[in-house]
């Protein structure tokens, strides 16, 4: 029907026809030639700027205290969409509401933060200590990994307290914007984002032997074969051995789409994604096995907090040994504290009782 409107427009009617999509690579040809919607305008997700413009937008008409600043939840919500962003603001005052409280302050934008990421909390009163434990010990794995991996995004916030979306607990890694803007990834990012994402299980591994490794880590997994995949497949790094083309698409073929690869090349695409998450698991054991005071460490501190934020759990590296004699960690050592500084520019204060 809108293409028939289209057609009946004549050239001087001053008429402009606008529209929005998500998926314009999937637009039909009939709607993009000359004459219908032959200009396109790409509309990113907002820098920090644009955040901050935005916010001012939804928090126009909510009573926000005094001491909350605009600026520091934009640098908290990095990739965040316009959408998101109204949705945040609308999370934070109905969290005030339930609390009765009259302003929205930093704690009640926080939960709203937590909630929109990984979903509600829910009550740890009914988990067992042991299953407390052993997601202290996932959790822990994923955060140290994420720690000493050199390049690798900051650790933000690590809780073992279980969400509404089915996770056990979760550790909250802050993305670089500078990396999410330009969407460009080295083989070594990705290469640390297959051994961060095998923590979990690893630690399992590690600590309990394995036949009690359990189906926590199942995301994980997934997580895991589809970054693998695709940088061999999609990404061509396996030149020695596939040469570098992509041999899939990014989107998959529908029902009887033809091959992209043959049967032999799948074989060889396999084997090199087992290679990549073989190596990592190695790089990942190695890790943890050779810093299991950390890992013991911060799963007491888990079990004992519940929640440990970023400048904690790196305090904890500052206090190891291991870590500050080890003269691989050299560089990490000065990102993390870089980061320690940047972590804490960007938290979202909170009020304390007198």
């Amino acid at each position: 029907q809108i293409l028939t409107e289209m057609d009946g427009f004549e050239g001087n009617l001053g008429v402009i026809v606008v529209a929005a999509t998500n998926r314009a690579d999937v637009l039909d040809a009939a709607l993009t030639r000359p004459g219908r919607f032959d200009r396109r305008v790409p509309v990113d997700l907002p820098d920090q700027t644009g955040r901050i413009a935005i916010l001012k937008v939804h928090a126009r008409g909510k009573p926000l205290a005094a001491d909350v600043e605009l600026g520091q939840i934009a640098k908290r919500t990095i990739g965040f969409s316009g959408a998101a962003l109204a949705n945040l603001m609308n999370e934070a005052a109905i969290n005030a509401a339930r609390k009765n409280k009259s302003e929205i302050g930093y704690e009640e934008v926080d939960a709203a933060l937590d909630r929109l990421t990984v979903g509600l909390a829910k009550s740890t009163t009914l988990m067992s200590p042991k299953r407390q434990r052993l997601v202290a010990y996932h959790e822990a794995g994923h955060a140290i990994m994420g720690a000493l991996t050199p390049g690798h995004d900051l650790v933000g916030k690590v809780t073992i307290v279980p969400r509404t979306n089915g996770a056990g607990g979760f550790t909250l890694f802050l993305p670089n914007e500078d990396r999410m803007e330009s969407g460009l990834y080295s083989r070594r990012y990705l290469e640390g984002q297959l051994a961060v994402a095998l923590g979990g299980r690893v630690a399992e591994e590690i600590v309990y032997g394995e036949d009690e490794i359990t189906t926590g880590a199942s995301n994980d997994l997934q997580q895991v074969r589809n970054i693998a995949r695709r940088m061999v497949a999609q990404w061509g790094y396996s030149m020695d051995k596939l040469s570098p083309i992509a041999w899939e698409m990014p989107e998959p073929g529908g029902l009887g789409a033809p091959a992209t690869a043959s049967e032999e090349t799948e074989e060889r695409i396999d084997a090199e994604v087992k290679a990549l998450v073989d190596s990592a698991y190695e790089k990942c054991k190695k890790t943890l096995m050779e810093h299991r005071s950390l890992l013991d460490a911060l799963t007491e501190r888990l079990v004992e907090k519940e929640t440990v934020d970023g400048p904690e759990l790196y305090k904890l590296f500052a206090e190891d040994e291991k870590v500050q004699a080890s003269p691989e960690l050299a560089k990490r050592r000065e990102e993390i504290e870089e980061a320690v500084q940047k972590m804490k520019d960007q938290a979202l204060p909170t009020k304390k009782s007198a």
